[in-house]
């Protein structure tokens, strides 16, 4: 093939594509509004309330998700305490 021929190739190949393009949005504006289902978060950054609040610092609070915060770990530690202790009621 010389290059006038592979130009004229091209140029079929993209009006075919362009034509099934158009067919296949036709089809699905007729199934729905062609747009893809969205997905919901699974509360990713929703805030919690705290359910811990440490015994020196009452403006330290931890909501008991992620891990225990150094705060509590270094008051488990001084006072052999547990969870428990810290919770907020």
């Amino acid at each position: 093939m010389n290059i006038d021929e592979l130009i004229k190739l091209r140029g079929d190949v993209g009006a075919a594509l362009a034509m099934k393009a158009s067919a296949l949005k036709l089809q699905l504006q007729q199934l729905g509004d062609g747009e893809a289902p969205q997905r919901r978060g699974r509360g990713k950054g929703r805030k919690v309330p705290p359910k811990y609040r440490s015994k020196k610092n009452r403006n330290l609070t931890w909501a008991g998700r992620g891990a225990t915060p150094v705060w509590m770990r270094e008051e488990m530690k001084v006072g052999k305490l547990k969870k428990d202790a810290f919770l907020i009621k």
